[in-house]
């Protein structure tokens, strides 16, 4: 089945693959700058085994080597000390309690593409909340509703152009 054929559109956001994208959104591998992630659910996420293979920390960690802007955007309502280490490989993070709106309010994408100096359009998001990820569509964001691992980082692979793992030591 060809990526054309698993399109639906659902409301004023259609669903390709994984995706959400706001009708308006163009799609082309490679045009992204950004990648957006929320924390509970998603990088808490370790895979079934909660500690085998590559998971998203690993991801935003590559994407900053191929020279993304990353963001964290969370309905928190401040940093943990257990999120105070993952700080440091996001260029950019939204907090609902400190920014006063949280997720699926369309500011705190905004404020996170805002933050990344980079247009809505420009930036990946993904939630593990189908009512976040449809919100970031509607800003114009590519979003990624996760489901596992594995299946997450396919998706990214294929809206980035290349693979967010650190490749296999020989």
């Amino acid at each position: 089945m060809s990526a054309a054929e698993t399109t639906r559109s659902t409301g004023p956001n259609r669903y390709w693959l994984g995706w959400a994208v706001s009708p308006s959104t163009t799609y082309s591998p490679g045009v992204f700058k950004g990648l957006i992630v929320d924390y509970g659910g998603v990088l808490t996420d370790f895979g079934p085994d909660g500690v085998e293979g590559p998971n998203l920390i690993e991801a935003i960690v590559v994407a900053r080597k191929h020279d993304l802007k990353t963001g964290l955007l969370s309905n928190a309502d401040r940093l943990a000390s257990s999120m105070t280490p993952l700080a440091t490989i996001f260029d950019a993070i939204v907090l609902s309690g400190e920014a006063g709106f949280g997720k699926p309010d369309a500011r705190s994408y905004l404020l996170a593409a805002r933050r990344l100096q980079l247009s809505p359009e420009e930036c990946v998001f993904v939630d593990d909340l189908a009512v976040n990820v449809r919100g970031a569509a509607e800003v114009g964001m590519v979003g990624v509703h996760h489901r596992d691992v594995e299946s997450t980082l396919a998706e990214l692979a294929v809206l980035f152009g290349f693979p967010l793992t650190e490749p296999e030591p020989d």
